[in-house]
């Protein structure tokens, strides 16, 4: 995750808005012949942003115009990208339709919020093209029947840094945005990917999910249990993200798997592990390290440790096992927030990906599958 910049930040603008004020501008061409330039469009809070056009073409029964998506100052893949909307007209009583033009995904998988086989353009995006659509037939006194094609070049390749793959979205990219705005550094977008990793698991059948912090998590815990796609969610430091959505909507089991440091962190109760928002309190580790059994001298090491993998380092030394009391002190702040909705297991791992500790009040040894001969 890049580092938040210091001072003020710069909101930007979702995929969303960007197709909407593009099939705003193509639609008006459209029905008086001209593209306006800088668009203007009402997002759904209010905020009325502008636009300026790229491309702005017509031709026989179409138009087509783009905008190139400003992200402000949040480190958005699609940040730059070209968001295009051609439109056409359709027969009348068709209404409005969408589809998915280059670099622009298909739903494959259940649990999205669009049936299997639709373009990836959110339901909130949808509206907003919708109602920029509706006001102007309105004041062009025409119907609104309409094809909408969103394109993103290069999107193809740019999904292949976003969880479109494992959320069962090929070929390009989703248009999103709720609000139509890009908070810089709110991390909604990862949030959002997280809740809809859960929503795909639900619907495909899976029982069992991971959500590792990490890449070296992830491939161990996937590797342990033999885990596919749809069933690891990519976590990262949003620990408090995912089980607050799980509370919600359950699934029955859940492993949490990443390394000491981050998971020291959930054992102190906080729930969003990122370096800048969340601390080891490491008198709060000293006294932990007495628990396990640590002497004095090491207890005080651990007070004046840097790092809490420099405290993992001297308790193994020192032949005192807190990883696994770390563990269970982990699993016991994830369970307090789920609040009963899914059984939970902490996978604490070592920086070359090997477990060290495990702990769940369940039975996850039901989901391992067995040794290969």
């Amino acid at each position: 995750m890049a580092r938040k910049p210091d001072g003020p930040l710069r909101k930007g603008w979702t995929t969303g808005a960007c197709a909407t004020a593009a099939t705003r501008a193509a639609w008006q061409a459209m029905l008086s012949g001209q593209f306006p330039n800088p668009v203007t469009i009402t997002l759904p809070r209010g905020e009325t942003p502008s636009f300026a056009l790229v491309k702005a073409e017509t031709g026989d029964g179409w138009a087509r115009a783009s905008v190139i998506k400003d992200a402000g100052d949040d480190p958005d893949v699609t940040h730059g990208a070209e968001i295009i909307a051609t439109l056409r007209r359709a027969e009348p009583g068709n209404g409005i339709t969408f589809h998915a033009g280059d670099g622009v995904g298909r739903i494959t998988k259940p649990g999205l919020p669009l049936p299997v086989g639709e373009p990836a353009i959110n339901p909130k995006p949808r509206e907003m093209m919708i109602a920029q659509i509706t006001d102007l037939a309105e004041q062009f006194n025409v119907r609104p029947d309409v094809e909408i094609e969103v394109s993103i070049p290069g999107g193809q390749e740019i999904a292949t840094k976003t969880w479109n793959p494992r959320l069962g979205i090929v070929g390009g990219l989703s248009v999103l945005g709720t609000t139509g705005i890009v908070i810089p550094f709110s991390c909604s977008a990862w949030i959002h990917s997280i809740h809809r990793g859960i929503d795909v698991a639900r619907a495909t059948g899976r029982t069992h999910v991971a959500g590792a912090t990490g890449k070296t998590s992830e491939a161990a815990i996937r590797t342990f249990y033999d885990l596919p796609d749809e069933a690891i969610l990519d976590m990262g430091d949003f620990v408090g993200g995912m089980l607050k959505y799980l509370r919600k909507n359950p699934v029955e089991h859940i492993s949490i798997c990443g390394g000491f440091a981050k998971l020291v962190k959930l054992a102190q109760g906080h729930l969003d592990l990122h370096s800048s928002r969340s601390q080891v309190d490491f008198d709060r580790l000293a006294q932990t390290v007495k628990h396990c059994g640590g002497d004095a001298m090491l207890q005080d090491a651990t007070r004046t440790a840097n790092t809490a993998k420099l405290v993992l380092e001297q308790c193994q030394a020192a032949n005192v096992d807190i990883a696994d009391t770390i563990a269970r002190q982990a699993c016991e702040s994830a369970r307090a927030t789920l609040d009963g909705a899914t059984v939970v297991e902490i996978v604490i791992t070592d920086r070359d990906g090997k477990i060290i500790a495990r702990h769940s009040p369940g039975d996850f040894d039901t989901f391992r599958p067995p040794a290969k001969n």
